[in-house]
């Protein structure tokens, strides 16, 4: 048996019309309730815990000896994605523009895919920069990049899963993410003071 008869076109009331107007009257005592709740509730994200109460005792050392890592998390996800947030670090500290973080503007969230983190590429992408202010020929320039990108990617496959999907499961503390930039981070820190170094 159909869940409302002729009768309602009958008594002069179109089917449609009966049913958008039944659907507005069941959400109108339920709708000035949900308004004033949501007036009520603070517009302004929830204040974030401290970096070293989300990391090991042995992390917040590490990271304390770091300023990329201790600079990052003051930026990501704060109006910076992951990659934007490890490129802008990087980019600080190489002293260059900072215009440059727009490269990294389509890399967060995994290339936006829940791929691979952004905090993985936008490193490499720093060493990028960095082997560019070498005064070196090109092909030896590109040498030491490529090296500095095999470390820390053996580094991060070691330490971490590569794509977002499996580091930060849907529903999962963004905690994860600032836990991740700030030991990345501090690796990033390490190789780029061994390339810009007159030793390298």
């Amino acid at each position: 048996m159909p869940l409302f008869s002729d009768s309602t076109i009958e008594a002069g009331l179109p089917r449609r019309r009966f049913l958008a107007s039944l659907s507005a009257a069941l959400a109108a005592p339920i709708l000035p309730a949900f308004l004033q709740g949501a007036q009520d509730k603070p517009q302004v994200p929830p204040e974030r815990q401290p970096l070293e109460k989300i990391l090991s005792p042995e992390e917040w050392a590490a990271a304390q000896k770091s300023p990329l890592a201790l600079e990052i998390d003051k930026v990501f996800g704060r109006g910076y994605s992951c990659a934007e947030a490890m490129l802008l670090v990087s980019v600080r500290h190489l002293r260059m523009p900072e215009h440059l973080v727009w490269a990294a503007a389509g890399f967060g969230g995994g290339l936006g895919q829940k791929d691979l983190c952004g905090f993985l590429t936008a490193g490499i992408m720093g060493f990028g920069h960095a082997c560019g202010t070498l005064k070196l020929e090109r092909k030896d320039a590109k040498k030491i990049c490529a090296d500095a990108s095999a470390e820390y990617w053996n580094w991060w496959k070691a330490s971490f899963p590569l794509r977002c999907s499996e580091l930060r499961p849907v529903g999962s503390s963004g905690d994860i993410c600032r836990r991740l930039g700030a030991l990345s981070a501090a690796k990033v820190n390490a190789l780029l003071d061994r390339l810009v170094s007159p030793a390298a």
